[in-house]
């Protein structure tokens, strides 16, 4: 895996939902809550389902994106409310599997 294209990556989608949610970004991201979401998320994750159970690749690999999209969506919302934000999110898997695999 090349790392730095992967966080050059995740940079870019940060800085994509940053613009989609920004007062001239896109009028429906910036009218979406926590809880308007929901459905979608959850759409997106039986999809995901869906696409392992078939062993459909080419989907999952564009699920999986739709999956982070919405994750990311949630971060930023939670930025936005000062609830917490995306680094604090990952700081915390990071440190919960570290804790959980001490090996």
């Amino acid at each position: 895996m090349n790392k730095n294209q992967a966080t050059k990556f995740f940079l870019e989608l940060i800085d994509i939902v940053e613009r989609l949610r920004a007062p001239d970004g896109c009028p429906w991201d910036k009218e979406q809550t926590h809880e308007s979401l929901l459905p979608y998320l959850l759409e997106e994750t039986y999809e995901v389902i869906e696409s392992i159970e078939s062993k459909d690749w080419k989907t999952l690999n564009e699920e999986l994106g739709d999956v982070l999209l919405h994750i990311l969506l949630q971060a930023q919302i939670a930025k936005e409310n000062s609830e917490f934000n995306i680094i604090d999110t990952l700081d915390n898997i990071n440190n919960k599997l570290i804790n959980r695999h001490p090996h």
